[in-house]
């Protein structure tokens, strides 16, 4: 539930995007990118968002549906037009994002009236986002969908933290806190778990996030870690921390959508923590390896097969060792890498 939108990518690389002369058009919104994951790994899935009545919201819905994401809950808003994100592939750690959601994102104009609590319930699984919380009445909406998810087992808030869509992180911190009272899992990076918990170091982050709920809170807490992988802390007091797979990086917007597809997928397989954080690891890894980042997420066999191989990059693609490494931050989930 929550962003959705065209993401345009230059076909330059080593540049900024003030020297870019053609981009590619996908489709984008860490949500939806969630969705196109969990898809392609076998699940069924739909989408809760809005577009403008353009055509890149018709192209939008088209893209969905050719990725098996069901668009029915996906409805158009006729006084705004669907936003276009400019993802830069310059610096080569950084993949700044620009932003075009003026005068406000359609996805941010779902209502809780226009809301199906009925398949909210229903669903196996429902992920939301920390920017659906930024703006009414897509904060009321997120809320009314978390609450309606009373005693379901996987409620997940990713935390999304996006300062352009805030006044500022003190404004952010109570609605993270009324979200996190009806989530069963939490995930963030550690710049958003500081700014829903004000904690940072793994450990206290994750404690922070399980004990934001009281007793009907997170049970379970993912927080990734850059350089050092990622950390899982459920309530009953299972841990696990995983490193994260080397890649030669291509572009690491989208690696913590195609982990999050990937964590949701072993969750519902009920596989253990460090088994379901490995794979989620290499389909971050994996993204991270190619341009796109919806029409890049990995299938269940090409993520044993990095297992397998200890590495994100297809043997042919590797180049040095140097370039194999990547950086960790642009593996495990650090802003830059969500849609």
């Amino acid at each position: 539930m929550g962003r959705l939108g065209v993401d345009l990518y230059p076909l330059q690389t080593g540049v900024g995007l003030d020297r870019v002369d053609t981009f590619a058009r996908f489709l984008g919104g860490s949500p939806a990118n969630v969705a196109v994951a969990a898809a392609r790994l076998g699940l069924r899935t739909a989408l809760v968002s809005r577009t403008g009545a353009d055509a890149f919201g018709t192209y939008l819905r088209r893209q969905l549906r050719d990725f098996g994401v069901d668009d029915r809950w996906v409805t158009e808003v006729d006084a705004y037009p669907t936003p276009v994100t400019f993802c830069a592939l310059f610096p080569p750690d950084d993949f700044p994002l620009t932003f075009y959601r003026r005068p406000k994102a359609p996805d941010l104009e779902i209502h809780p009236h226009e809301l199906d609590l009925d398949a909210v319930r229903a669903a196996r699984v429902l992920w939301t986002t920390g920017t659906g919380l930024c703006a009414e009445p897509s904060r009321t909406a997120t809320l009314e969908a978390l609450r309606a998810r009373s005693g379901r087992e996987i409620t997940v808030l990713d935390l999304d933290w996006r300062p352009m869509f805030w006044t500022d992180p003190a404004a952010a911190r109570p609605h993270y806190a009324e979200a996190l009272r009806h989530a069963t899992v939490a995930v963030g990076n550690l710049d958003e778990c500081e700014v829903a918990t004000g904690e940072r170091e793994p450990y206290a982050a994750a404690r922070a996030l399980l004990a934001a709920g009281g007793d009907a809170g997170p049970r379970l807490a993912v927080v990734k870690q850059g350089p050092r992988g990622v950390l899982a802390l459920a309530a009953d007091g299972t841990s696990a921390e995983v490193p994260p797979l080397p890649v030669r990086v291509v572009n690491g917007l989208g690696a913590g959508d195609a982990f999050g597809g990937a964590l949701v997928h072993g969750l519902l397989a009920g596989r253990d923590l460090t088994t379901a954080l490995r794979h989620a690891n290499a389909a971050g890894a994996l993204v991270a390896g190619r341009l796109a980042c919806s029409s890049a997420m990995p299938t269940g066999a090409e993520i044993a097969e990095a297992l397998a191989s200890g590495s994100g990059t297809p043997a042919e693609n590797s180049g040095t060792p140097a370039e194999n490494s990547g950086t960790p931050a642009e593996i495990s989930g650090t802003p830059a890498e969500k849609g």
